[in-house]
């Protein structure tokens, strides 16, 4: 969908979109000799304006009708998660009613450029589909709406807007993208084809490292899981270089299984279709550094992403197996379903030998255990840091993706103690996500920064929300890209 800004309505047909603040109906002055009949009907259908609320009419119109579009913003409107949901509500209500334009009317309300653009941004992200499978589409599932031009908006929001978040709204669908595609459309080769499809402009740099490359450099852990599956791994590194020469970067490093199985271990079979979105990590790693390049980020930013696909097969790993990771640590693999820290380890290893960042952030749908916790509600945020950690809250709540800390303790750590190796690769069922973090934080040497992101509650989503539909959400992409600006581009 097209976001544009004009400082008029609009001739022609289309949907006209007015918010309404709370009992304030101030909006619909605009209507002029059909305001009284328009309040009449809000009250009939008991709205008051609640934030997200809405409420549809028809009006005359150049002798004919127009849709009017009531969307409710609640007493603090201009908020970012009330302009959200003012931009969600008009994409939901409207991406599949036959009108294919839409003009919101800000006039006489006090929105900055920055709720204005939020307000752009949700509605954009709202209306994203993939409908690149379904062939017999009824007409009126089709979306219709082409075009959003948001009338009353400060000078400064239509460059804003296409500078700062038109780029994010670019990541956050690729990301999209590569979650939503199936395990036999996007595996380990092919994640990396559509990435170096998407990168031409942006100067973002890409090299890759495929499975005899990472033998070399001795990647057991990584390689253990791979090897039951007959989609050679890689290793794909993204670069942005847009800070200071010679800064030390932030690397972002992901798990990137794009079809677990569970390995030997095997899922039950009711859900596993779900397991293609497991590389949900390395997908919003890859949107964030599109996004970041994109906008042109003042910061100097690597992506490490792990890609293998967990398979049961004659040669696939099994429970007992001890591996040598690439930090020469070993690990008896007690769960081949607990595949993916041991993805984490090899990849913060390399990120670490070969850039020595200031930072490690890790995104991972690492653990079942961490919806026990916190649902679908907030992606669990492990860390040795507490500055970090207050970033990284800071810039969820922000985003939108937000987090929610978890402890970790030495207690915990113990808890992943094997007989015969440096560590095993799962501890009891109690504290489940806590212990996966321990085991990835053995891997960050050098008392170095590091957060890890269980995100495993996140990426995908049974019911809509205000910038989602069913389906992939994106979350990383936007909580990567304020912690850039706040804690990196900002000092």
């Amino acid at each position: 969908m097209q976001i544009r800004f004009a400082d008029t309505r609009p001739a022609g047909d289309f949907a006209l979109v007015l918010p309404v603040a709370g009992k304030n109906r101030i909006a619909l002055d605009s209507l002029g000799a059909d305001r009284s009949a328009v309040e009449a009907a809000l009250n009939r259908q008991r709205f008051e304006g609640d934030s997200g609320s809405a409420a549809e009419l028809f009006i005359p119109a150049e002798g004919g009708v127009r849709r009017l579009l009531i969307v409710g913003t609640g007493e603090k409107g201009a908020e970012a998660d009330a302009a959200e949901k003012l931009g969600g509500a008009i994409s939901s209500r409207l991406l599949t009613s036959g009108e294919k334009q839409a003009v919101l009317d800000l006039g006489g309300l006090n929105y900055d450029a920055d709720a204005v653009t939020r307000v752009a941004l949700a509605a954009a992200l709202r209306a994203w589909r993939y409908d690149r499978y379904r062939t017999r589409l009824k007409d009126k599932q089709k979306p219709t709406l082409r075009e959003l031009t948001i009338v009353g908006a400060p000078a400064e929001a239509a460059g804003l807007w296409k500078q700062r978040w038109q780029p994010v709204y670019e990541g956050v669908s690729f990301t999209r993208e590569l979650v939503t595609e199936p395990a036999n459309i996007i595996y380990p080769e092919t994640f990396v084809e559509r990435v170096r499809a998407a990168i031409p402009g942006t100067g973002l740099e890409i090299e890759v490292l495929d499975g005899e490359a990472m033998r070399k450099l001795g990647m057991g852990a990584l390689l253990g899981v791979a090897q039951g599956s007959v989609r050679d791994p890689r290793l794909l590194i993204l670069r942005w270089n847009g800070g200071k020469e010679g800064d030390a970067p932030v690397a972002f490093v992901c798990k990137g299984v794009t079809f677990d199985t569970g390995g030997i271990s095997i899922k039950p079979a009711a859900g596993m279709e779900a397991m293609k979105w497991d590389m949900g990590g390395a997908g919003a790693v890859a949107g964030a550094m599109i996004a970041l390049s994109k906008r042109k980020a003042k910061a100097n930013v690597v992506a490490i992403c792990g890609l293998v696909e967990n398979m049961p097969d004659g040669n696939a790993q099994r429970p007992g197996d001890v591996v040598t990771s690439m930090s020469g640590q070993t690990v008896e693999v007690i769960n081949t379903d607990a595949e993916g820290r041991l993805v984490l380890a090899d990849a913060i290893t390399y990120a670490q030998r070969n850039y020595k960042p200031k930072i490690i952030v890790d995104l991972a749908t690492l653990t079942g255990a961490i919806l026990i916790s916190l649902g679908h509600e907030f992606g669990g945020l492990f860390t040795n840091d507490d500055d970090l950690a207050n970033q990284l809250l800071a810039a969820g709540q922000a985003s939108g993706d937000k987090l929610w800390r978890q402890p970790m303790a030495e207690a915990f750590d113990k808890l992943i103690d094997s007989p015969i190796a440096d560590m095993k690769n799962v501890g009891p069922r109690e504290g489940g996500s806590i212990t996966a973090a321990q085991f990835v934080h053995r891997f960050v040497e050098n008392g170095t920064r590091w957060a890890h992101l269980d995100i495993a509650g996140m990426v995908w989503s049974d019911k809509p929300n205000t910038t989602y539909d069913k389906g992939a959400t994106g979350f990383g992409v936007r909580i990567i890209d304020r912690f850039v600006e706040a804690a990196v581009e900002a000092r």
